[in-house]
């Protein structure tokens, strides 16, 4: 049994909204353990740090933005991939620093598909019943969050693959705010 450990942020619209208790919850019913856990005001640097953009990734929401765009007959505000780039970690950045975030490294096994798994799609009208987005926020979509010129609030971040885990748990933790025990669910095991 191999275990990971993650990083989870409960974003400044969960913290705001008091349902963070619950979100942790979640966690830790499944049996998963918090090795770490802090409330932080994220700075510029931290934030810009988290939001880490990769190039394929753009391109491709750039590319289906594009689409869309050309289906309603609008024309896309951004003429290109980096235009985009730059606005949507502009807005994450702002989003992040909108208030305090707690941040939380969360180990088991499977940690992080069983994470992603927990708090649903990203854009949480999209997320299932039971998902944390699904079931705290499913009102929010792209479609408000363009109307309004805003980045989707979505509750939560989890990192998506073991590399951005340790990327992302590096900079949000010291390694001595890292903690190892048992919990009696690991010692049943």
């Amino acid at each position: 049994m191999t275990k990971e450990k993650t990083l989870v942020l409960i974003k400044p619209d969960a913290v705001h909204r008091g349902i963070s208790g619950k979100i942790i919850s979640r966690f830790e019913d499944t049996g998963l353990k918090i090795a770490g856990i802090k409330m932080v005001w994220a700075s510029d640097k931290l934030a810009n740090d988290h939001y880490h953009l990769e190039k394929e990734w753009v391109e491709k929401l750039f590319q289906k933005n594009k689409e869309t765009y050309e289906k309603q007959g609008k024309e896309m505000e951004y003429k290109t991939p980096d235009q985009l780039s730059k606005a949507i970690k502009t807005g994450l950045v702002t989003f992040l620093k909108e208030g305090p975030v707690i941040a939380i490294v969360l180990e088991g096994p499977h940690a992080i598909e069983l994470i992603r798994k927990m708090i649903g799609h990203t854009e949480p009208r999209q997320a299932l019943p039971g998902t944390i987005r699904g079931d705290f926020i499913s009102v929010e979509s792209y479609s408000v969050a363009d109307s309004k010129k805003r980045v989707i609030k979505n509750l939560i971040h989890a990192s998506d693959s073991k590399e951005s885990a340790e990327r992302e748990i590096a900079l949000w933790f010291k390694q001595e705010e890292i903690h190892a025990y048992s919990t009696q669910l690991e010692r049943s095991l």
